[in-house]
């Protein structure tokens, strides 16, 4: 799954989880203002959350869709229903962008488009049954990912071991982040020395997948 899928699939699945949101709606009633519109607030702070999440990677926080988000957070609407039609109609925006192709910085556009590529390529090597070759590419599109985030934050590049254990020191992503990297990094070697018996074929194509997964949450600006 492409860098473009992933974000993809995160606005569908963000947009059901606003339809199943707004069928929580209810008329709440009492003595001094009657009845007013409101939905589940647990989950809205939920959706909220994973929205502003998304937006900040695929739109940027820069972007006026991000800015917009932000000041509809501050902007006190009486209702929870309220709030909630207000994020909905900047995620929608920001959906339709993405949809239509009109978002993402041209560094992020050509860097996506790199990376899509190479996956792309460890993809079909990998429906072709080639599965060693496809973790040798993964794991070199992982390596870059870990170079880029080294020159974002500062970091000197070296082995990926490295580079992982500097990046979480630095507190660019968790522990578990790293142990998974470090997972990863063990089958592209494996893959890189012939050693097959070191690995299986559900490893491989679980390692495509969280390759694509930590680019789209590290490498989008």
């Amino acid at each position: 799954m492409t860098l473009k899928e992933v974000f993809k699939q995160r606005f569908e699945e963000l947009e059901e989880q606003a339809s199943q949101l707004e069928s929580s709606k209810k008329v709440l009633r009492t003595e001094i203002i009657g009845g007013t519109n409101e939905v589940d607030s647990n989950l809205l702070l939920s959706w909220k959350v994973k929205v502003k999440n998304l937006l900040s990677k695929v739109c940027g926080e820069d972007s006026q869709h991000f800015k917009q988000f932000e000041r509809e957070e501050e902007s006190g609407y009486y209702t929870t229903y309220g709030i909630f039609k207000a994020f909905k109609a900047v995620f929608l925006a920001a959906k339709e962008d993405f949809d239509g192709g009109y978002l993402s910085s041209i560094k992020t556009l050509v860097q996506a488009e790199v990376f899509d590529s190479e996956l792309e390529q460890a993809n079909e090597l990998f429906s072709s049954g080639y599965y060693t070759a496809a973790a040798v590419i993964a794991g070199v599109v992982l390596e870059t990912a870990l170079r880029e985030l080294c020159d974002r934050s500062g970091i000197p590049h070296g082995k990926l071991d490295k580079m992982n254990s500097d990046l979480a020191k630095a507190g660019v992503y968790n522990k578990l982040n790293q142990k998974r990297i470090t997972a990863i990094a063990d089958i592209r070697n494996s893959a890189a020395h012939g050693k097959q018996n070191e690995f299986t074929v559900q490893d491989v194509s679980d390692m495509i997948k969280d390759v694509s997964r930590f680019l789209a949450d590290y490498l989008v600006d």
